[in-house]
């Protein structure tokens, strides 16, 4: 009997985890890279995330808010990445480029919507951190400010300052017509 109900659990954790890799996992990915500017190390980062999520399965249902959970994980196992002697010493030349594509516009104005679209994210990109972390989490994937502040573990008033001064940054940035790197 034993086996048999502990087959069933582990077909529940699979199917448990199909579904919230499709969720969650392209928005994850997102996340992580707008941290680490790789793609490559930010799929990496989201199956670590996937991984947490899935030895936590037994945990599930004390976590309040599964959403705020897991972007927290992402965010912080980022941040992780961001601070290793590894990660520091590689060369990041990645764009946002090709997360962006429109086949409804001209090929002329789809060119153009696409280098305003890159130029965006990589002035985006190129705000410190703080900063970087709440516009992507407000305009990106959507979230409101008390979501935001759950996930990054900070007052309301912080979260509304710091997504005030970026977005001033990233009007300057823009105003200027150039981003300058990273700042973080």
């Amino acid at each position: 009997m034993r086996g048999i109900r502990d087959n069933a659990t582990l077909e529940g954790m699979d199917e448990w985890l199909e579904t919230i890799m499709d969720e969650y996992g392209e928005r994850l990915t997102k996340v992580a890279f707008n941290y680490v500017k790789d793609w490559k190390m930010a799929e990496d980062i989201v199956q670590e995330v996937f991984i947490t999520c899935y030895k936590q399965y037994e945990n599930i249902d004390k976590i309040i808010s599964f959403k705020s959970w897991i972007f927290r994980i992402t965010i912080n196992r980022s941040k992780d990445v961001l601070k290793s002697s590894s990660f520091r010493k590689m060369v990041m030349n990645s764009s946002l480029f090709n997360l962006f594509t429109s086949q409804d516009l001209s090929p002329e104005r789809s060119m153009v919507k696409r280098t305003e679209e890159e130029f965006l994210s990589k002035c985006v990109l190129a705000l410190p951190v703080k900063y970087r972390e709440v516009i992507i989490l407000y305009y990106y994937e959507e979230l409101s400010m008390e979501e935001i502040g759950g996930i990054l573990n900070m007052n309301l008033n912080t979260i509304k300052t710091r997504l005030n001064r970026g977005r001033n940054k990233l009007k300057n940035m823009m105003e200027r017509g150039e981003y300058s790197g990273e700042q973080a």
